[in-house]
């Protein structure tokens, strides 16, 4: 049983390896609802396309580049979140992902701003990230948090883009 009331702490999973208990399961989590939203639901992880299965499989080794932070109640994983590298003075926002028992807790606010200030220790100008349309909690999130939708580098139908300067 979870206790909603408890602290969330943020962790990096390279400098934590209790981050990366419960990380896997949030991932096949974002996957398999992501699937489902864009009209293409799959059973279960073997279904999913093989650069997702990797990222469940071993997220150190797919990650590797990029900085994974997981938010823990206790010793329970609710939430994650993964900043690319810097290319071009640009880290981008993927996989942000809180586990639906810990909702409402301000868990992807938190991520969020840990990630932008990760971001902004790496001295990168700018954050952008992606995001389904359909998800309009999460594009009101971003919006709160100063991201403007900009133009596509995405040309994935229903997909809106976002960037805001760290």
């Amino acid at each position: 049983m979870f206790d909603h009331h408890e602290a969330v702490a943020f962790r990096r999973l390279d400098q934590d390896p209790s981050a990366e208990a419960g990380l896997s399961a949030l991932l096949a989590a974002y996957h398999l609802r992501t699937e489902a939203e864009k009209g293409s639901p799959v059973a279960d992880v073997e279904a999913l396309p093989e650069r997702y299965r990797a990222e469940i499989l071993d997220p150190r080794a797919a990650f590797l580049d990029d900085v994974v932070l997981v938010a823990l109640s206790g010793d329970t994983a609710a939430g994650c979140l993964v900043v690319t590298a810097p290319v071009d003075g640009r880290s981008e926002v993927k996989r942000l992902w809180t586990d639906p028992a810990f909702r409402g807790r301000g868990i992807a606010s938190g991520l969020l701003t840990a990630a932008l200030a990760q971001a902004g220790e790496s001295g990168v100008e700018a954050v952008r990230l992606s995001v389904w349309e359909w998800r309009t909690g999460a594009v009101s999130l971003y919006e709160r948090l100063g991201f403007t939708v900009t133009e596509s580098w995405d040309a994935r139908e229903g997909l809106v883009c976002m960037e805001r300067p760290v």
